[in-house]
């Protein structure tokens, strides 16, 4: 007897985020969008969302498109399924903040009550400090940032988007990653963030780094004991 497959999403986190029952509702919704057009586009998403239940009553076509148009120059970008669905968690949250929060929104789009302040002393982050504003001061990116201050946690905050981290790495041991690979937008959206953090976390494996027990979901929320593994 075969066993049940259901919709297998490569990005561990991004399936977390559903059931598989949503994941076979939106796949049913994306696929019959792609069989009339051939592919699927940003400009095919507005009708689309507004359809679904989560987004019918909170928000109208025009403010989806609104949204996608602040994610995205060119509206004729094709889109894969996975990147529908991070528009859709994209989507949750506007929504979610529409109607004034909710305890069911994507964990991923939460701002991180955790800080973990214990797991590092101030003489380390003053050495964590001076050694990135010694070495990328010059950075084309970061240098809008720096100098950073040892006496304030903004090296950990600058952090959550994953672009300080990868630009380490790569001073560590240089040419690791192909810093065109890196999202360095000042604002980035979720998806952006944790592809930044996964090329992070994949390089730090590749030059020696342990980075056991954390995920993508620790450098989003700037949890110190996780910044600090790597930033070491």
């Amino acid at each position: 007897m075969s066993s049940f497959v259901g919709v297998v999403v490569s990005d561990q986190w991004l399936q977390s985020q559903f059931t598989q029952v949503e994941l076979r509702s939106l796949k049913s919704k994306f696929v019959s969008v792609k069989s009339q057009n051939g592919k699927v586009t940003v400009e095919d998403l507005p009708p689309l969302m507004v359809k679904l239940k989560a987004f019918s009553a909170l928000l109208t076509e025009d403010e989806v498109r609104q949204i996608l148009g602040e994610l995205y120059t060119d509206m004729s970008t094709e889109i894969d399924f996975e990147t529908f669905l991070s528009v859709y968690l994209n989507m949750q949250s506007q929504a979610t903040g529409k109607r004034g929060g909710s305890k069911h929104s994507s964990s991923f789009l939460k701002v991180s009550t955790t800080t973990l302040l214990h797991t590092i002393s101030e003489s380390e982050k003053a050495t964590y400090v001076t050694h990135i504003n010694i070495y990328l001061a010059d950075d084309p990116f970061l240098k809008q940032f720096l100098p950073l201050d040892p006496a304030t946690n903004d090296i950990f905050n600058i952090a959550k988007d994953g672009v300080l981290l990868c630009k380490l790495i790569n001073v560590a041991v240089p040419g690791t990653i192909d810093e065109r690979a890196i999202n360095t937008k000042r604002v980035l959206n979720p998806w952006e963030r944790n592809e930044n953090h996964t090329l992070c976390l994949n390089s730090a494996k590749a030059i020696g780094c342990t980075v056991v027990n954390i995920g993508t979901q620790d450098l989003v929320e700037g949890r110190i004991s996780a910044a600090k593994k790597i930033i070491k």
